[in-house]
């Protein structure tokens, strides 16, 4: 037992030290993001946990220039994707073009070839698209042609949708959904906040470069190390309980919740609950899970593996309110 809290204390002092880079994101990001700490906290667990995110929220809360400004900050190549309804998947993947002074085919590669994908407004999009870029995100490789290519780590989709506007929109199937490791709603800012935005965008003078802080090695390396921080046996173990509450709600004294569910989570749903929880960790710079982090980053990972059925849809419960529940009744270890 001894041995084993030596070796936290050494992964946690390891942690501590490689984790300085968060800090520095963070900063060079505020240069231009106001407020929106809790969707730019969540963009970085995505990132270190190599998990796509979507983003979802009214338009002009920054989405786009969060996703833009990280690219920025860590010396990444980035590609946005505004999705149409008369998108083609080959104007996401590429194509093969025949040259006529080599007299051959060649391959053109698409917006895809890079690190950061921004999919804007993903729903806009029809099926084939959304599925030729789900694919990419799944596999990490596409195939064009006979010929498939893999894709460049770190690579990290992060698509936007916008949820008021319903006209011309596709709905993103439940099972391509699973593939987000993270869903994040986004707010309004505070009336501070936005008042602090409106100066900075009247004041001429407030063109603000982001300076490239951090390398894709970096990132790469820092992946390495977030499998590496340690998790308990009761956090696992707390972990299975939350999925497995939305799958038999009755097992956990959650009977009037039976009704309302019509699919619980994945193991896909564990799996990224317990590296979202330890990427969590790694930005707090820590070295090891607690508890706290696995319910703050509860919410992102589950909300869009929880099916709701027409009854709880009648009466206006939300996959947020079914996860309160859960989470109320769930043993904290």
């Amino acid at each position: 037992m001894e041995n084993t809290s030596y070796d936290i204390r050494q992964l946690n002092e390891k942690i501590h030290q490689a984790s300085a880079f968060v800090d520095l994101l963070n900063l060079e990001l505020s240069k231009v993001i106001v407020g929106q700490r809790y969707m730019v906290e969540r963009l970085l667990i995505g990132l270190l946990a190599g998990g796509h995110v979507l983003l979802e929220g009214v338009p002009g809360l920054a989405k786009t220039l969060s996703i833009k400004s990280l690219s920025s900050a860590i010396n990444a190549k980035f590609s946005r994707i505004q999705f149409t309804p008369d998108l083609l998947p080959a104007d996401v993947i590429g194509t093969m073009l025949f040259n006529q002074q080599k007299n051959e085919f060649v391959v053109r590669r698409g917006p895809i070839f890079a690190n950061f994908i921004l999919a804007d407004e993903i729903n806009r999009a029809p099926a084939k698209v959304q599925s030729a870029l789900l694919e990419a995100m799944q596999e990490r490789q596409i195939t064009i042609g006979d010929t498939t290519f893999k894709l460049d780590d770190p690579f990290l989709v992060l698509a936007t949708q916008n949820p008021i506007e319903q006209e011309g929109t596709y709905m993103l199937p439940e099972a391509q959904v699973d593939r987000f490791m993270l869903k994040v709603t986004i707010g309004y800012p505070t009336k501070e906040e936005e008042r602090h935005i409106i100066r900075q965008n009247l004041n001429p003078q407030a063109s603000v470069q982001i300076n490239p802080v951090v390398q894709p090695a970096d990132i790469l390396a820092a992946r390495k190390l977030v499998r590496e921080v340690y998790m308990d046996e009761k956090i696992e173990r707390y972990i299975i309980d939350i999925v497995f509450a939305t799958r038999n709600p009755e097992e956990y004294k959650l009977q009037k919740l039976k009704p309302l569910i019509s699919y619980g989570g994945s193991p896909r749903a564990s799996i990224n609950l317990a590296l979202a929880a330890k990427a969590y960790a790694f930005t707090k710079r820590r070295g090891y899970v607690i508890p706290e982090d696995v319910r703050s980053i509860c919410f992102d990972v589950m909300r869009h593996r929880v099916g709701l059925t027409y009854e709880a849809e009648a009466e206006n419960v939300t996959s947020e309110n079914i996860l309160s529940e859960i989470l109320n009744a769930v043993e904290v270890p």
